[in-house]
């Protein structure tokens, strides 16, 4: 079922949004190589728990163990963090995070190159970043799914990259997974259409393959099938009334 957040629902998403992109700017300046993934977990939950009333939303969510995904190079998403996960100069690594504050739940995710990007982790780090901005712009009340996922499977597509089918984007609130599904292609005019105080979680998964994926014996690690580099890029938005613009709940400030 989909919900409709009220203004003050809409507001303490944002508080719990505002840790959520502080969290990942915090671990932007700490991804470098030597730098485990276990250290990047332990730094975010600290930072999250530091925050009155805050919890990091993933850990025990459907038992998962951590307070990151972090998935590097061919990792798309739900990679488990580890003290074995040492990263290497030129890795490319994602890092999805939730925050859960007052009965409510906001999701962002960044992709981080490792030192210094090689010309095809930074165009594919730019393109995944031009279709999630794509996909928000068409965040609009009267609007339909299938117009965010156009709009991010064109970016996508247009640039030679594929969009990964089997993992889609979602409602957000007191669930961490609501209603409706978001998936990163469509057709304009086809889905649920958009509603003033909606809360949804838009969130590109772009290879720079083919789009299959499969998820490895852990469980959680879903991967290019092809072994294709993968990046990962989402934000919370509320869709505004009367013609406004998406409002993103998951900005640092």
């Amino acid at each position: 079922m989909i919900t409709i957040k009220s203004p003050r629902e809409i507001e303490t998403m944002a508080e719990g949004g505002r840790i959520v992109g502080r969290t990942l700017a915090l671990l932007g300046g700490e991804v470098r190589a030597g730098v485990s993934t276990a250290a990047l977990d332990r730094i975010a939950e600290d930072f999250i728990r530091s925050h009155p009333g805050a919890r990091p939303s993933f850990k025990g969510l459907y038992d998962y163990p951590a307070t990151l995904c972090t998935s590097i190079n061919h990792e798309v998403v739900h990679g488990i963090p580890s003290k074995r996960r040492v990263l290497k100069d030129g890795d490319l690594l994602s890092v999805d995070v939730g925050v859960w504050i007052d009965g409510l739940h906001a999701d962002a995710a960044a992709s981080f190159a490792v030192t210094e990007a090689s010309p095809d982790v930074a165009r594919l780090l730019a393109v995944t970043q031009q279709a999630l901005a794509a996909g928000i712009g068409e965040a609009r009340e009267g609007n339909h799914v299938g117009d965010i996922g156009h709009a991010v499977q064109e970016v996508a597509e247009g640039a030679g990259y594929s969009v990964v089918r089997e993992m889609v984007g979602h409602g957000i609130g007191a669930s961490f997974h609501e209603d409706p599904q978001v998936p990163n292609y469509g057709t304009p005019r086809r889905g649920p259409r958009l509603v003033a105080g909606m809360t949804i979680a838009i969130e590109p998964m772009v290879n720079v393959g083919r789009p299959e994926v499969r998820t490895l014996e852990d469980r959680w690690t879903v991967v290019t099938e092809d072994g294709s580099l993968s990046a990962h890029f989402e934000h919370t938005v509320a869709i505004g009334a009367n013609g406004d613009a998406p409002r993103i709940l998951t900005l640092p400030d």
